[in-house]
């Protein structure tokens, strides 16, 4: 079926290149992402099937007058890459498609369809194909704007599941109304989601509906400005390994706040924000899937977003989960992070000719206070209740141009990770890790950037011999240098060298092509497992070691 809609939205799109050049918009954009997966040594034979993967996106846009029409064909052959999920392995089909119609009031759309609702506490559909995500509704959406100052979102829609749906169904409403007046801006919002999934119980209390309310004020004056969402999920059955606990019902929270000042030369925000039992899945059966399938609502890892090897050894990941079991007890997260920028002026003691840059980050993260018993059920939650410490980093970063052609970073970081929590292995990581960075441009298209990165660190527990000896990663040791030829051909070397523990190199050499709006990529190396994260959200990635190869490219 969605080839043939595939075929007749091609043929639509040809016929009116051919036949209505000035009256329509076509845009085309195809990416590529395959790796050839070698045998190595460190990282282990390669045991996973056809050691060549590629994931593939053509994606077509066309519109004419008020109508839009599009689709995004995906082919994952001859296997996906490694750890995608295996919904998509082996096959070459059509992943989304839709047709909307817009009016100065109206923007109204069939078929696939993403969005976001506040900061997505309680809704979130998107695509991040470095993530293998791609929860879109299908559907129909209906935007309507009577007023400059109102707008409403209604929608209804079935989540993606690689090239089918979920079994849960999707309902939305959203609203939002600007106060603004000519000094001060003021905007209020209110939304609604229901996740209808049906299973069979014995519970008569047991709903199939489970309903999200969020309600958010978004202010701004002069430098200040100030954002909070509060966010309820009515009762949900809790899953505990694999099984739905249908007589045993959950209550979800979230409240967010943001608020921050700045000026030219400094900025200043603080984001908190605790969640309990905020996990959101449109199908309960696959809640905690590995793959980020089917989650309904978007919650990100507020912490610093590090640029860096060694810096992103130990990341944090959200954890609005509950979990009860005899070996751990968690009901969601509470904390926060402060970031501070402040730009030391040109001529000052401290900004010398060019000016310095500072840059500084903390957050602090916990479980909630609250205690727990045999029968799945949660009491005494104290709302703004500290519990086990989670994670927490403290980071400086310092910018300084030092001369016409050559620039510097100096970063500091210092974390603490606690690795039981957050991947269920022994081990509260103490790390800290300072990263030199230099720039030189040798002429305006022509550039060298230089890295040498060291970490050190306590309770990263690597292996236990026969004898009860526990043997610790302890220090690591990175560099990178990448060459800018020009402004289409750069090349870069990176290493990152455990000295402490097991001497091992986890490198990468390659290079990228970029031509108008084509860019080709090659590289080769060893990719250290662990956790990828993109804007705060994470997937787990394999040890590997092999080719990898990228293209995009639009017209």
């Amino acid at each position: 079926m969605q080839i043939r809609i595939f075929i007749v939205l091609l043929a639509f799109v040809t016929f009116y290149t051919s036949f209505s050049q000035t009256q329509h918009n076509l845009s085309i954009g195809f990416e590529s992402n395959s790796q050839y997966y070698v045998d190595d040594s460190v990282t282990g034979d390669f045991e996973e099937g056809n050691p060549f993967r590629s994931n593939n996106y053509l994606k077509v846009d066309y519109g004419i007058g008020s109508f839009k029409f599009g689709v995004q064909a995906e082919g994952y052959v001859p296997q996906y890459l490694l750890n995608y999920s295996p919904k998509y392995d082996q096959q070459i089909n059509v992943g989304t498609y839709y047709g909307s119609y817009t009016t100065d009031k109206f923007d109204i759309t069939l078929g696939h369809f993403y969005g976001q609702f506040g900061n997505g506490l309680i809704f979130r559909a998107w695509e991040d194909r470095q993530l293998g995500i791609n929860n879109a509704l299908r559907g129909a959406k209906v935007f309507f704007q009577p007023t400059e100052r109102i707008s409403f979102t209604a929608l209804y829609g079935q989540q993606r599941v690689g090239f089918k749906v979920s079994d849960g169904n999707i309902y939305g409403l959203d609203s939002n109304f600007d106060l603004s007046t000519e000094n001060t801006s003021l905007q209020i919002g209110v939304s609604f989601v229901n996740r209808y999934h049906n299973i069979v119980s014995n519970n008569p209390n047991f709903n199939p509906d489970t309903k999200a309310y969020s309600y958010r004020l978004q202010f701004a004056k002069n430098s200040f400005y100030a954002n909070v969402e509060s966010a309820f999920k009515t009762k949900d059955a809790y899953k505990k390994d694999g099984v739905i606990y249908d007589k045993s019902l959950f209550y979800g929270n979230a409240l967010l706040l943001e608020f921050g000042y700045s000026q030219k030369g400094f900025g200043l925000t603080t984001t908190l924000r605790r969640l309990e039992n905020m996990s959101f899945y449109s199908d309960r059966e696959v809640a905690g899937n590995l793959f980020n399938e089917q989650i309904v609502n978007y919650i990100p890892g507020l912490t610093k977003q590090h640029d860096y090897l060694l810096t992103n050894l130990y990341v944090y990941q959200a954890q609005p989960n509950l979990s009860i079991t005899a070996t751990e007890q968690k009901a969601g997260e509470i904390g926060g992070q402060i970031d501070l920028y402040y730009k030391f002026k040109k001529g000052s003691a401290l900004g010398g000719k060019y000016g310095t840059k500072i840059a500084a980050n903390y957050s602090h993260w916990f479980g909630l206070d609250a205690s727990y018993n045999t029968e799945f059920k949660r009491a005494n939650v104290t709302y703004f209740g500290k519990g086990e410490l989670y994670f927490k980093d403290v980071n400086i970063e310092i910018r300084k141009k030092l001369s016409k052609k050559l620039s510097g970073i100096l970063t500091f970081v210092n974390s603490t990770y606690n690795r039981k929590v957050l991947e269920g292995e022994k081990g509260m990581i103490e790390s800290n890790v300072l990263v030199t960075e230099a720039t030189y441009k040798m002429s305006r298209k022509q550039s060298l950037r230089l890295e040498l990165q060291h970490l050190w660190s306590e309770g990263d527990l690597a292996e236990v011999l026969d004898d009860g000896t526990e043997i610790e990663r302890k220090n690591w040791v990175a560099g990178t240098a990448e060459f800018n030829v020009n402004s289409h051909f750069s090349l870069f070397a990176n290493d990152m060298f455990n000295y402490s523990y097991n001497k091992e190199h986890y490198y990468n050499v390659g290079g990228s092509y970029t031509k108008n709006k084509s860019r080709f990529a090659l590289s080769y190396g060893r990719t250290r497992g662990g956790l990828l994260c993109v804007g705060g959200v994470c997937r787990i990635v394999p040890a590997a070691t092999g080719l990898t190869f990228n293209l995009t490219t639009s017209f």
